[in-house]
């Protein structure tokens, strides 16, 4: 049976992924990978980085822990490692030599000026495609994940930890588990490096954030597979979001024009327990009210990885070109609105294209044949 709530709130966070990059590009608040903001001054605009991610790539491991249960439950483990080693990592490696050395371009021209302007041109362009990996970090992770679950798998062959998981969380006092459950969320964070040495791995390290979010990962695959946890969320939702909400808000209020990804930040309580709390009630939103799809639906639910794929060059490259040669003659709401427009409009259309070319579709997106 299909979780079409699943496949809805998968390409839904994609989307808000997609809006964040927009926001976080032209930041100034100091969050590293954006050009640069419009001043000194508040940018208010920022605060969908405060509210987007505490909780958006937590939602994606978790769907993807989900989505791992489900698939090996109808594939033997070598077949479905053999997939995501295509999906996952063919992209992630193959993929930055033949598509995502573009965004290594435009993340080496620093304030409009080429740094690598000395360098021989085939070293530049390998320090181009180690440069473009940009979000693809998550993919990297997400495969990395896999070879770790099989191992886990192989040694708990019955799946009894899997069962035992979710009887005790869809038990009498389940929800309230779940919600305890921001303990490992919160432990999984402190696991960052929290003074990063400049000039080293570290602030590569805090980005992938590994520890963290293989916890993520297998509580989606342990707990949140299970139907009757999926039940539970559908009934608590409105409660859920409420609470998020709020200490979302405060979280905002407190905290805005601080950098919001750095290690104490994300490592806080109260960051912590708004993005749980996120995570939990837009799951039992989407099991209550989206476990359904449509057209649009079925098409972003085919399309939504594609479009992750591609979308940073279209940040990457029309970004920088309005922020370093038409900063004088744009007022940033333009610019926020083109970015916008173009990030949406763009990024289905070159994946609509690149997937329909053979070598290539499997080069950058893992395909096998056009779907």
């Amino acid at each position: 049976m299909r979780r079409h709530w699943i496949d809805n709130l998968r390409w839904v966070t994609v989307l808000l992924v997609l809006l964040y990059h927009v926001v976080y590009f032209y930041n100034n608040k100091g969050v590293f990978g954006g050009v640069g903001g419009f001043g000194d001054g508040p940018q208010y605009q920022d605060v969908l980085m405060y509210i987007l991610y505490p909780w958006f790539m937590p939602m994606l491991f978790l769907l993807a822990g989900i989505g791992s249960r489900y698939s090996l439950e109808k594939v033997s483990a070598g077949q479905w490692f053999k997939s995501r080693t295509r999906k996952l990592l063919v992209p992630a490696t193959i993929g930055l030599l033949v598509f995502q050395w573009m965004v290594g371009y435009f993340n080496t021209h620093v304030s409009g000026v080429d740094i690598l302007a000395q360098v021989p041109q085939p070293v530049k362009y390998l320090i181009w495609s180690v440069n473009g990996i940009g979000p693809l970090w998550f993919i990297q992770d997400l495969w990395l994940f896999s070879l770790i679950l099989l191992i886990i798998t192989a040694i708990d062959k019955n799946g009894r930890f899997h069962s035992w998981c979710g009887k005790i969380a869809s038990g009498k006092y389940g929800m309230a588990l779940i919600v305890l459950l921001v303990f490992l969320f919160w432990l999984g964070e402190k696991t960052l490096i929290m003074n990063p040495r400049a000039e080293s791995a570290d602030g590569l390290y805090n980005l992938y954030k590994p520890v963290f979010y293989f916890i993520v990962f297998m509580m989606g695959y342990l707990v949140f597979s299970h139907d009757k946890v999926q039940e539970t969320l559908g009934r608590f939702w409105a409660p859920m979001m409420l609470f998020a909400a709020v200490t979302g808000t405060v979280l905002v209020v407190s905290t805005f024009g601080l950098n919001n990804t750095t290690p104490q930040y994300m490592g806080s309580p109260l960051n912590c327990l708004y993005g749980w709390l996120m995570c939990l009630a837009m799951m039992g939103w989407f099991k209550a009210k989206f476990d359904y799809t449509g057209k649009f639906a079925g098409y972003m639910t085919k399309s939504s990885f594609g479009i992750y794929v591609v979308h940073y060059l279209v940040i990457a490259g029309v970004g920088s070109y309005m922020y370093f040669n038409m900063r004088e003659q744009l007022p940033p709401f333009a610019m926020y609105l083109i970015l916008t427009v173009a990030v949406f409009a763009i990024s289905p259309l070159l994946y609509e294209g690149l997937h329909r070319i053979p070598f290539v579709r499997w080069c950058v997106f893992g395909e096998k044949k056009n779907k």
